[in-house]
């Protein structure tokens, strides 16, 4: 029996640290790109368009990291029904828009990526933004798509408090969801996998041919020069490598989400264990990719 209870002290201890290290650096990490893609796009000689791209992911991937992780520490904690009816709707709200915003902002940053190492000879090279400013009505369409989308949310989510919990199942945290009326949970369902595998497409037709001009250019360098040359690589080369470990990353939590939180739907179970896995599958590729952008650039400054 207390070889049980220090079982369940130390699990409880455990689950503690991750979900605090997962939120305290993963909104620390995003918050150092955000400042770093925003100073050089303010003060810096030359304004590219990945630096507005990249603030705007490192944005909705801070909104991710906030709401998932806070509300699963606060659940943890046990700290009670902090939030209020229009607080649980503003934040599950914000949460399902900036998760769409990052799978629309991920699939341009990798098309951005691979018109830009294209060929010079191809017509996808002509595509390419010239400047910061080119990309923005595509970052406008996403919040106004993605806003869209997870409108439905306005209506149906409510705290805990508010309702009576019998028959509601438990959404996040300490929010609900009441049950949709069968048209509107399948239309907004319908939008939502239709943007997903639209953007998921894309992002890995512009993977395949960003990976297959890496193999080239690997194969011509090892054709040109000595050894030790081999990883001098350009600038954009860098980008697009950093670029494919990103999709590479969004890709594995993704899916891996889907799958746990296909089965939780489907089984309807909701165990403590459970809701933490999903909230470091939901928060993982928020919180871990900033560090993955921080490890290649410091890489691209030494030539690695």
């Amino acid at each position: 029996f207390f070889k049980c209870i220090q079982k369940m002290i130390w699990f409880d201890l455990i689950q503690k640290i991750v979900l605090l290290f997962l939120t305290g650096s993963g909104i620390l990490g995003n918050v150092l790109i955000f400042v770093r893609h925003v100073r050089t796009l303010v003060v810096g000689p030359e304004r590219k368009p990945i630096d507005l791209i990249l603030i705007n992911l490192t944005f909705s991937n801070t909104i991710i990291t906030c709401h998932t992780g806070i509300i699963y520490v606060a659940a943890v904690f046990s700290f009670g029904n902090f939030l209020s009816d229009a607080g649980c709707k503003t934040a599950v709200y914000l949460s399902r828009m900036a998760r769409g915003l990052s799978i629309c902002t991920t699939c341009l940053l990798c098309m951005v990526q691979a018109v830009t190492i294209s060929p010079s000879t191809t017509l996808w090279r002509k595509l390419k933004p010239q400047t910061a400013w080119q990309v923005l009505p595509h970052l406008f369409l996403f919040w106004v798509l993605n806003s869209l989308i997870s409108s439905n949310l306005l209506h149906y989510i409510t705290a805990g408090s508010s309702v009576n919990r019998s028959g509601v199942g438990m959404y996040t945290g300490y929010c609900y969801m009441l049950p949709p009326r069968h048209i509107i949970k399948w239309l907004f369902l319908s939008l939502m996998t239709l943007r997903d595998a639209i953007f998921q497409t894309v992002m890995g037709w512009s993977s395949g041919s960003m990976a297959l001009h890496l193999y080239k250019h690997h194969k011509r360098v090892l054709y040109l020069h000595s050894s030790r040359f081999v990883n001098n690589s350009s600038p954009e080369i860098r980008a697009a490598q950093s670029t494919l470990i990103l999709m590479a990353c969004f890709l594995c939590f993704y899916w891996a989400d889907f799958i746990f939180s296909f089965y939780m739907g489907s089984t309807l179970v909701q165990c403590s264990i459970m809701l933490i896995i999903k909230s470091f599958l939901g928060t993982g590729y928020a919180a871990l990719s900033p560090f993955v952008l921080i490890s290649r650039e410091g890489c691209g400054a030494k030539s690695c």
